[in-house]
C-alpha cells in the first residue's frame, strides 16, 4: 500500500522546518518542501550553510544556501562539465542578461542552476541536444544550431517587446524541410508566478493584438499575475517569427508537476489562447519530470537521475514526516 499520495506533498511541521533552518512563513506548500529538500541535500553532502542579509541588514543562515567556498567549488551543479559551462556562460552572457551570481552559485533553490543542469549537457553535445528535442518536442525535431541561456533577440528593442523579457533557455534548429525554428524555454522550480509585475507598455498592447495568439488580446487578466510573464514570453516569441528571424517555434514552460501554483497558472493561461495556427508560436507545458525523462531517453541517464534526485524526488521529505 502506498502511504504517500502521489499527487501531493505534505504540510511540513514548523518544528522540522526550523530544525533545518528553512522556516519561511511566506512559502507555499511546494516551496517549503523544495526548500527543505535542498537543505537535506546540503547536509548530506557536508556543504557549509550559507547566509543572506535581511531587509533590516541582519545576517541570517538558511539551510538551502551553501557557503561561499562550496558554492565556488560547484555545489550547485551536478557535474564538473556543467560547472565549467556555468562559469563560461556567466563570463560571456548577453549584454543585459540577468544572471545573479550569488544565487547561481550559492542558492540551491534557484531555477537558474536547474536550467544549466538540465540544458547544459545538451549545449555540450549536439547529438544529445537533437535527441532531446526529438523526445520532448517531436514536431520541432531537426538539426540543432545553438543552445543559449538568458536569451533575448534584443533587450529594449521596439521590434520585439521593448523591454528586458528573456528566455531561460533557447534552442535554435534547422528543421528537415529547411525552416528555421526555435524552442524558447522558461524554467520554474519553486516559484509561484507571483513575481513583481512589470510596467505596462504600449508595445505590449500592440503585440497582444497583432500576434493573433489570444481570444481577447485586451483582457486585463493577461497583464496580471499569475500569467503576465507567460503572455510577455509568448509575445516575444511571436515577434521573432513576425520579424522574419524564424519560421516556427514554441514557448515551453518547464516546472515540477507538484508545483501546483505554476501548473494552475499554465492552465489559466491556456484558456486565453486562440486555436493553434500555422506561423504562430506554440505554447507547451512540459513537466520537469517529462523533460528529465526525455534527457534520459536522449542518452544522458546519469544526469537525468541526478536531476531527479536533486529536484523532484521528495522521498527524503516523506521519510521525515
Amino acid at each position: 500500500m502506498d502511504l504517500f499520495p502521489p499527487d501531493r506533498l505534505p504540510l511540513v511541521p514548523e518544528a522540522l522546518l526550523t530544525a533545518h533552518k528553512v522556516n519561511h512563513p511566506a512559502d507555499s506548500r511546494f516551496r517549503a518542501c523544495a526548500r527543505l529538500l535542498q537543505a537535506l541535500h546540503r547536509e548530506a553532502a557536508g556543504w557549509g550553510i550559507g547566509t543572506y542579509t535581511t531587509a533590516a541588514g541582519r545576517k541570517r543562515k538558511m539551510g538551502h544556501l551553501v557557503g561561499v567556498f562550496d558554492g565556488a567549488a560547484g555545489a550547485n551543479f551536478l557535474s564538473p562539465e556543467v560547472h565549467r559551462l556555468a562559469r563560461r556562460e556567466l563570463a560571456y552572457r548577453e549584454p543585459g542578461a540577468m544572471f545573479e551570481e550569488k544565487r547561481l552559485y550559492e542558492n540551491l533553490l534557484s531555477s537558474t542552476p536547474l536550467a544549466l543542469n538540465l540544458l547544459g549537457p545538451i549545449k555540450l553535445n549536439r547529438d544529445l541536444a537533437e535527441a532531446f528535442v526529438r523526445e520532448a518536442l517531436p514536431d520541432l525535431a531537426g538539426r540543432v544550431c545553438s543552445v543559449a541561456f538568458e536569451h533575448s533577440p534584443g533587450r529594449g528593442d521596439p521590434n520585439f517587446t521593448d523591454d528586458a523579457t528573456a528566455f531561460d533557455g533557447f534552442i535554435t534548429l534547422r528543421l528537415e524541410d529547411g525552416r528555421k525554428a526555435f524552442v524558447a524555454i522558461e524554467i520554474k522550480y519553486s516559484e509561484s508566478c507571483g513575481e513583481p509585475e512589470p510596467r505596462m507598455r504600449e508595445r505590449y498592447d500592440a503585440l497582444s493584438a497583432s500576434s493573433d495568439l489570444f481570444l481577447d488580446p485586451d483582457d486585463p487578466a493577461l497583464r496580471r499575475n499569475p500569467i503576465q510573464q507567460m503572455w510577455r514570453l509568448h509575445m516575444l516569441a511571436q515577434s521573432m517569427i513576425d520579424a522574419g528571424l524564424y519560421d516556427a517555434g514554441a514557448v515551453v514552460v518547464i516546472a515540477p508537476r507538484l508545483n501546483d501554483q505554476v501548473q494552475r497558472a499554465v492552465s489559466q493561461y491556456r484558456a486565453h489562447l486562440a486555436p493553434a495556427a500555422t506561423g504562430k508560436a506554440a505554447f507547451v507545458d512540459l513537466p520537469l519530470e517529462d523533460a528529465v525523462a526525455a534527457l534520459a531517453l536522449a542518452g544522458a541517464p546519469d544526469m537525468a537521475r541526478a536531476i531527479t534526485t536533486r529536484y523532484v524526488d521528495f522521498g527524503p521529505i516523506h521519510a521525515l514526516i
